[in-house]
């Protein structure tokens, strides 16, 4: 039986796809998509309360994930979500735009709306992502402040700004027209302000703590903060005397069990529970997004396919290949210490598949 979502936190889990290693599509050129097994994962999620942050960073969108795959995915999970009632949000991006391209920034405005449109014809949320294009193209401020403004006076509903640090992504480094974070952070918020009416909440991944609570504390009273902090999530979701933040995060799609349990502990108020489910996981999502942080999903996909998800661990653009043996092999000791290990038989089996892949006997 489906449980319902959390009574006290929003809680999106940015989620994985399952590549098909039966297309004749060569992985150096993205491959395929294994479309029953994608889909299954998100049912997954969907019936433990979540939702999905669709076609996100930990989809390899930009990384592996084609925009027709893109596309197709927004479609084919938002059909699904709106078959079970369930809740969903896409990523919009301009990845439309030739990659490495020089783009002017009316090209950007079009790309991002033209993605737009889609994503609201499919029935979904708009997760309006960082854009590679932007960053290249913009000279300062008034250049993102006139694409969000062109771009958010068009939405019909509220959307989540997403805000993806150089960590996860080295060609966003610069965002917001300034390397230097004190300044990034000015210029997001006075972008928030200006167009709050559109805005529902902003969501950073820059795996600062501090930087967070002190954004969070400066949002207007409607605007939500989404932590994106992998190493930090449990404070930051449980808040402290002046507020919270709600989730979207990638390790949700690899502790979801662990994750829904604690977010109940917490609508029952119940910190100290909350925290002793969550402090198991802390170490397992450091060690999954340890630098160099965007071959994170390696290891998400890795614990799918340990705990019989998918059937094989190979990825869109070999992407399986972006982790050693040694850091796959932590994974599972964090992972089974954290409870997290659906069947242990089933995991030791597969951990030894790729052992031996790697001529280890």
């Amino acid at each position: 039986m489906a449980q319902p979502p959390p009574r006290t936190r929003i809680a999106y889990a940015a989620v994985h796809v399952v590549a098909d290693p039966l297309a004749v599509v060569d992985p150096i050129l993205g491959g395929a998509i294994d479309w029953e097994a994608t889909l299954a994962y998100r049912r997954h999620l969907w019936s433990l309360g979540f939702g999905v942050a669709e076609a996100m960073d930990t989809s390899q969108r930009g990384m592996g994930l084609s925009v027709a795959n893109a596309r197709e995915l927004i479609a084919r999970s938002a059909a699904e979500a709106h078959a079970s009632g369930a809740t969903i949000a896409s990523g919009v991006a301009t990845d439309d735009l030739a990659a490495g391209e020089p783009a002017t920034l009316e090209q950007i405005e079009a790309a991002y709306l033209d993605q737009a449109a889609f994503v609201e014809h499919c029935g979904s949320r708009i997760i309006l992502m960082a854009s590679r294009h932007l960053t290249r193209t913009a000279r300062g401020y008034d250049d993102y402040a006139r694409v969000y403004a062109k771009v958010l006076s068009q939405v019909r509903e509220p959307v989540i700004i997403h805000w993806l640090g150089d960590m996860f992504d080295p060609q966003l480094a610069g965002y917001w027209g300034a390397s230097d974070l004190d300044r990034a952070t000015e210029c997001a918020l006075r972008i928030v302000q200006e167009n709050v009416a559109k805005i529902d909440g902003i969501k950073i991944s820059l795996l600062d703590a501090g930087r967070e609570v002190a954004m969070r504390r400066r949002l207007p009273a409607n605007v939500r903060m989404y932590t994106g902090d992998d190493f930090n999530y449990p404070d930051l979701i449980a808040g402290d005397g002046t507020g919270y933040s709600d989730a979207l995060l990638g390790i949700f799609d690899a502790i979801a069990p662990a994750a829904r349990a604690a977010l109940a502990a917490l609508d029952d108020g119940d910190r100290a529970r909350y925290d002793a489910i969550l402090a198991p996981t802390v170490e397992l999502s450091r060690h999954i997004f340890a630098a160099p942080t965007y071959a994170y999903k390696t290891g998400v996909v890795f614990l799918a396919y340990l705990n019989g998800y998918q059937n094989h661990f190979h990825m869109i653009a070999g992407a399986e290949s972006a982790r050693s043996i040694p850091h796959l092999a932590r994974i599972l000791e964090l992972a089974d210490a954290a409870g997290l290990i659906v069947d242990q038989e089933r995991a030791a089996e597969r951990m030894a598949r790729v052992l031996a892949l790697a001529g280890i006997v």
